[in-house]
């Protein structure tokens, strides 16, 4: 009899690193946008140049929470402060186990006293529905899953579009489509604006530092809205480049957001027992994949906190009692790893890419502009032959020529340190997004974060540009 939850799979499989190390999945798949609308190259330069219009209406999972116990219920399970939480604001979410783990992270939104939208990845949405229930909480949740990764020419519907534009020419976008000046928005505030005939709801944000709005609203409305930012960049005068998928996601790599840790689900009695016995056995956590070249049998050591990701601050030490609370309080006494970016080495690089223009096994190759092959990603990064971190998300940045990534690493390593990450599994796995190949060795200079100039001075005070280090 097949497995009917994540709990009885993993009891079926043994060893859960097993498990997702050899996951069937394939590539990491943003769906539905399309690859490219022009090239890669150019569509990357566009955020840092002009504008670029992101679609990211089908590559995140939307989270209604609703009822007369949202905020309670919402403070409880993530580590944020809700004190100055009002309306027409958006926060950065964070959920924990209760051993202190990252879950993952959403964009929270209040739209009202009692209601919130959260978007981001499915672990956190999972894990919120499951808490509902659990705790039989008064609240009412819709659940809008993200597209499907291959919808097979089937119509695709959302229950909101989503566009994000931003660049050093956007205000002249918003300008037009507003029909004059846009209200002052502060960081992660939301206001209302026009376009065109619609009203729509803007969030100031902007992924990689440049200026930008986020804005939303009904599904039926997006070919309406999208024609109509469209046709105001050409009433402005500005070059708005439309991003694809391929280029959309390398822009986190710019400005130092981590943005697939493992969820830390793994382990754990009691409630966490319960959410995998929940957790359905074709879950985003039972069918999603570990790459890289960090084997530990131990699935705890690709877990993550929020001091390791610069998520500390949001803490809310004062509330009474959320989940988690209590092994932070630990945690922040203990030593933990530091968020950085790294930067390969340009000889490295080449020589990787050399060896599949040579006979025999080449080394693991290096997809441009992202070798997304794995929903998790975790290569060892070493000094000397003693593991001082793990390289978690990286890709090609076109603005900065060169490769990044992004990790932690123990809290003694220093920007502009040369550090050595192990390029390549060690053994053939299940997953059908890896070739079989051999493992290399790439210098890194470990480097700031958030890696843009762009980023670092144009951010509000923000998890981007904290460390602990």
């Amino acid at each position: 009899m097949a497995a009917s939850s994540l709990e009885a799979l993993m009891q079926e499989r043994g060893n859960v690193v097993d498990m997702l190390r050899n996951s069937r999945i394939g590539m990491y798949v943003y769906p539905v946008v399309t690859p490219e609308f022009s090239n890669w190259r150019d569509e990357q330069r566009a955020w840092r140049d002009s504008a670029v219009l992101f679609d990211q209406s089908h590559h995140m999972d939307e989270l209604i929470v609703e009822g007369p116990q949202a905020e309670a219920f919402l403070a409880h399970h993530g580590i944020n402060s809700f004190a100055n939480f009002a309306l027409s604001r958006a926060k950065h979410f964070v959920p924990v186990t209760p051993n202190g783990h990252v879950i993952g992270d959403h964009i929270i939104f209040r739209e009202r006293e009692d209601k919130f939208i959260l978007v981001g990845r499915a672990p956190v949405s999972n894990w919120l529905q499951f808490c509902a229930a659990w705790g039989k909480w008064n609240v009412r949740i819709k659940h809008d899953p993200r597209s499907p990764s291959r919808p097979e020419g089937e119509r695709v519907l959302r229950t909101h579009y989503r566009f994000q534009i931003q660049g050093p020419d956007a205000p002249k976008i918003f300008e037009k489509m507003n029909g004059g000046p846009i209200p002052e928005i502060k960081f992660f505030h939301v206001d209302w604006i026009n376009i065109g005939s619609k009203k729509v709801q803007a969030l100031r944000h902007g992924m990689s530092g440049a200026p930008g709005l986020e804005v939303w609203g009904p599904y039926e409305d997006k070919h309406y809205v999208h024609s109509t930012i469209l046709q105001a960049a050409r009433d402005a005068g500005v070059n708005l480049v439309q991003c694809g998928s391929r280029a959309y996601s390398t822009n986190t790599l710019e400005s130092g957001w981590i943005p697939s840790p493992l969820p830390g689900i793994y382990t754990g009695d009691g409630m966490l027992k319960d959410y995998r016995e929940w957790l359905g056995a074709e879950s985003y956590e039972a069918a999603g994949s570990i790459g890289g070249s960090f084997v530990s049998q131990n699935v705890e050591d690709y877990y993550v906190n929020p001091f390791e990701l610069g998520y500390d601050f949001y803490i809310g030490w004062k509330k009474d009692d959320f989940i988690g609370k209590a092994a932070l309080a630990k945690m922040k006494e203990g030593r933990n790893r530091k968020k950085v970016t790294f930067e390969w080495n340009r000889e490295d690089v080449l020589k990787v890419i050399a060896s599949n223009f040579e006979e025999g096994t080449p080394y693991k190759w290096i997809d441009f502009p992202q070798p997304n092959y794995a929903s998790s990603s975790a290569d060892m990064v070493t000094k000397d032959g003693k593991m001082l971190g793990m390289s978690m998300f990286n890709g090609y940045s076109y603005n900065e020529r060169c490769l990044l990534s992004l990790g932690v690493v123990a809290p003694e390593v220093e920007v502009g340190d040369v550090l050595t990450l192990v390029w390549g599994e060690p053994e053939p796995t299940g997953k059908t997004s890896t070739e079989t190949h051999r493992q290399a060795e790439i210098r890194v200079r470990v480097a700031p974060t958030p890696y843009a100039r762009e980023a670092r001075e144009n951010y509000a005070d923000s998890w981007r540009t904290r460390t602990n280090g």
